[in-house]
């Protein structure tokens, strides 16, 4: 009996083991409109697979240049469909990976209650001193702005006081700290379960700016990782997908 409680343990400590050896890391590019949903998701998606995602938050324009430069990221979750593609075509990311797993939605926000009205008249009306946006070059909800105010046919009046943060992380923390008073964010940073967490916001119509559609890839170091090829499984299944809708998002 004793040999058999033992034979037991044994193939359990082994299958364990086994188990532990067969979880894997990968490195994970994500871009900054996405920080919170990606870190809810990295943390349900330890638990449930055990692979662990290591995450780094940036433009997609700057970690574009640095997976050029030989960034070890493995996997790309961008703000934009562009750069995925573009790596693709250049022989950087693994052909056939390529997915869009959300569409950012862009608000006009303020830290202050009842400073931005719904209709964000207030770009209008002036009586700001200044407005924070992405660097359009580098973040595309940058170059969202920037076509919503061309749209709107108040980019020349705006532009003198317009403050640009390095990626939309920054450009969120320039409205909240009060040192500009309005600023275009990801509507994922100032909402949660369709509520404003904070101050007021103008959520912006999609038909003012073409779609963000934010697009993950599997870099060319990620070729052939387990974690890799299970995290980019995982986002397109339905409880990370819920996450991503939590946050404001489209699917």
């Amino acid at each position: 009996m004793h040999f058999f409680r033992y034979v037991f343990f044994l193939f359990g400590f082994l299958g364990a083991g086994a188990g532990a050896a067969s979880a894997e890391d990968v490195q994970v590019a994500v871009a900054a409109n996405f920080t919170a949903p990606m870190q809810a998701i990295a943390a349900a998606f330890e638990q449930d697979t055990g692979h662990k995602a290591r995450l780094a938050f940036g433009s997609s324009g700057k970690f574009y240049a640095q997976i050029r430069n030989g960034a070890p990221f493995q996997v790309l979750l961008s703000a934009d469909d562009e750069t995925p593609a573009r790596l693709e075509r250049e022989g950087m990311a693994v052909p056939g990976t390529r997915f869009t797993y959300a569409i950012g939605r862009l608000a006009l926000w303020s830290a202050q209650a009842g400073a931005v009205d719904a209709r964000g008249e207030v770009l209008k009306q002036g009586g700001y001193k200044h407005v924070a946006i992405a660097n359009p070059k580098l973040a595309p909800y940058g170059a969202a702005a920037v076509e919503v105010m061309q749209r709107l046919g108040v980019i020349e009046a705006v532009r003198p006081k317009l403050v640009q943060g390095e990626n939309i992380a920054q450009t969120h923390q320039f409205v909240a700290s009060g040192n500009a008073e309005l600023g275009f964010v990801a509507l994922s940073q100032v909402t949660r379960d369709g509520k404003l967490t904070g101050g007021s916001a103008w959520i912006v119509p999609g038909d003012l700016h073409t779609p963000i559609r934010q697009d993950a890839v599997i870099l060319a170091a990620g070729k052939g990782n387990a974690a890799a090829s299970a995290l980019m499984a995982y986002l397109k299944g339905e409880k990370a997908k819920a996450v991503i809708r939590t946050y404001g998002y489209d699917i």
